[in-house]
């Protein structure tokens, strides 16, 4: 049998029992020791199956504690909405030229904004934007008038959330560097925004499983209780 690295040998903490959400956080960051600054994830495992249209999950949730990175916004809006675009601090803005350059492969952003005027150009983009889960929607607050407090949102913290094909949310909330306190907010934060979002479909138990990790470190189970669900 393969010898483990030492990293994994020196990973601490039981990994099979549930541990309440302060006490996993704090192992995760314990063991979060790679040379850089490691994201933390959080899994949510819900009862749900999203093949049926009343049973999909899809938000977005401001983290109280911010992301830790960089998001790079592009957004696509005309005239006195491309202004108020760039002056929040939009990284790309642009119309027809901008769709065009997506069409032909620039992919160099993290969410995309659209005013709902544009959206006649911005379907021809659901192929490219689609799958990588980056196609604005009304319902996840990226097609808006008001684009400059999109372009605020998505830079100070706003994450979209939705379910996998397995009934999975998997969502960065944020770093290793990050106090506790501070990985404590966000992960109530989400996990209060999937409960609000819980859908009429959903029959018995909704949240099944919550787990925290770091990029290169395990993964800790967390008891559903110790958040109040």
């Amino acid at each position: 049998m393969a010898k483990q690295p030492k990293r994994i040998q020196a990973w601490t903490g039981d990994r099979q029992a549930a541990h309440a959400v302060e006490a996993a956080v704090k192992l995760v960051k314990a063991n979060a020791t790679a040379k850089f600054d490691e994201s933390i994830e959080i899994a949510v495992n819900l009862g749900v199956d999203p093949r049926h249209a009343d049973q999909q999950v899809r938000g977005v949730v401001s983290l109280p504690s911010g992301t830790g990175r960089d998001v790079r916004v592009a957004v696509i809006a005309k005239d006195a909405k491309a202004a108020e675009a760039t002056a929040a601090g939009a990284d790309i803005v642009g119309a027809e030229e901008l769709v065009e350059r997506i069409q032909g492969g620039f992919m160099e952003f993290d969410r995309v904004i659209a005013t709902p005027d544009m959206m006649a150009l911005v379907g021809r983009l659901g192929k490219v934007l689609g799958p990588r889960g980056l196609m604005p929607n009304p319902r996840v607050g990226t097609v808006t008038p008001n684009v400059a407090q999109a372009v605020k949102d998505a830079k100070g913290g706003a994450i979209e959330f939705r379910t996998e094909k397995t009934g999975i949310i998997h969502a960065g909330i944020g770093k290793a560097s990050f106090t506790e306190d501070a990985i404590l907010a966000n992960v109530r934060a989400l996990v209060d925004a999937l409960n609000k979002a819980k859908p009429s479909g959903a029959k018995g138990t909704y949240i099944k499983k919550i787990s925290l990790s770091s990029t290169m470190g395990p993964g800790f189970k967390i008891d559903a209780g110790s958040l109040g669900v």
